[in-house]
C-alpha cells in the first residue's frame, strides 16, 4: 500500500510515490524509510508531526 502522511501543523502530504526529490528523497520512499532528521519541506517540523493519511 501506498500510505501517505499529511503534516499535522501545516497540512502539507508526503505521497511515497513522489518522495521529497527536492531534498534527496528518492520517488517509492515509504515514510518509516525517512531519515530521522527530515523535516517537512513546507514548514520544517520533524516526522513525529506526521499522521497517517486516511482515504
Amino acid at each position: 500500500m501506498n500510505q501517505k502522511y499529511v503534516c499535522d501543523v501545516c497540512g502539507w502530504v508526503y505521497d511515497p510515490a513522489v518522495g521529497d526529490p527536492d531534498n534527496g528523497i528518492e520517488p517509492g520512499t515509504p515514510f518509516d524509510k525517512l531519515p530521522e532528521d527530515w523535516v517537512c519541506p513546507e514548514c520544517g517540523v520533524g516526522k513525529s508531526e506526521f499522521s497517517p493519511l486516511e482515504d
